[in-house]
């Protein structure tokens, strides 16, 4: 942490310019990128990037990790769902990030398949090697890993062209009322929490989006469901579901709740059994299509449900049938 009170000679300077004069080793960007990450404080208060300074006020900024070349290889076991000479494909656990960034340098995807694969392609970065698209890091599932530059070329734009068929699975809270359904809603950056994604129509930050639905098992109190995202936005099935009222399940982002005990999952009373069902946002990338990049056929590659995934339907099975 370091701390800066501002002289006169800076007043009316924006903070990211000031740091980055203040701190050796690191780019304006990379400043700039702390600073809208939450890294900076001006008089006890978070301020952006863009923020002008004036004179006595007192700094508080918490100096990144210093970059590095490319994530630190880690002996972390992977379940590889296929592999052949141009890519892979990674059945992703729950809770495991998919790349470096702040707060999180180690245990990624990433330094996983640093230490497992010889060569993967560095279209994305440094930071990002073979990571043709990512998932959040509590959804679980499908995700392709590329070796080569010219098929991580082809499979983003397979992507980009929107031919890649992408199935979710989640349990959504509540009830939903029809059995299938397409949500279209523009979706934007929230205007207050920088963390999440919202419904905008009309805004600089709003792309379309489309996510198809159809209801494959419904309980008292949440409905079991399938998803097929048109589209690939940021939190797009977390945010379209919360737009119809049926926020994924211990999605803590858009729920409101991060854990579901037995008691809270049946609505039993609170003395009841107080046993954690589940702790993570329940989705998981189901199943992928895709061209393969060399032969030119279709493949699909299916990733089985999460074991804690699959506790709860149980035990929503045995008691809420």
């Amino acid at each position: 942490m370091r701390e800066f009170s501002v002289p006169e000679s800076v007043a009316g300077t924006r903070i990211d310019i000031f740091l980055a004069a203040a701190i050796d080793g690191y780019s304006r960007e990379q400043l700039r990128r702390a600073v809208h990450q939450g890294a900076a404080q001006v008089d006890g208060r978070q301020v952006r990037p863009s923020f002008r300074l004036r004179t006595g006020q007192q700094i508080r900024f918490e100096v990144p990790e210093p970059p590095a070349d490319g994530p630190l290889p880690e002996n972390i076991p992977l379940d590889i769902l296929y592999e052949d000479d141009g890519f892979v494909v990674v059945n992703k656990p729950a809770g495991m990030v998919v790349h470096p960034a702040r707060g999180n340098w180690s245990g990624t995807l990433t330094s996983a398949l640093a230490y497992h694969f010889q060569s993967l392609s560095d279209v994305g970065g440094p930071a990002r090697p073979g990571i043709v698209h990512r998932l959040d890091r509590d959804t679980s599932g499908v995700i392709l890993v590329a070796k080569t530059n010219a098929v991580h070329i082809d499979l983003a734009a397979q992507f980009a062209d929107r031919t890649v068929e992408k199935e979710y699975l989640a349990i959504a809270a509540g009830r939903i009322d029809h059995d299938r359904d397409r949500i279209e809603a523009p979706i934007g950056r929230h205007p207050f929490q920088r963390d999440k994604m919202a419904i905008r129509e009309n805004h600089a930050t709003s792309k379309p989006a489309s996510t198809f639905y159809e209801v494959i098992q419904r309980f008292s109190t949440v409905t079991y469901v399938r998803l097929r995202p048109k589209t690939g936005r940021t939190h797009q099935i977390r945010v379209h579901l919360d737009h119809i009222g049926n926020p994924i399940l211990c999605d803590k982002l858009y729920s409101g709740h991060a854990t579901r005990t037995l008691a809270q999952l049946l609505k039993r009373p609170a003395a009841d059994d107080k046993t954690l069902v589940l702790q993570r946002q329940a989705l998981h990338a189901h199943q992928l299509t895709i061209r393969h990049p060399q032969s030119g056929k279709p493949m699909t590659f299916t990733a089985p449900l999460h074991e804690d995934m699959q506790r709860t339907l149980d035990v929503l099975r045995e008691h809420d049938a």
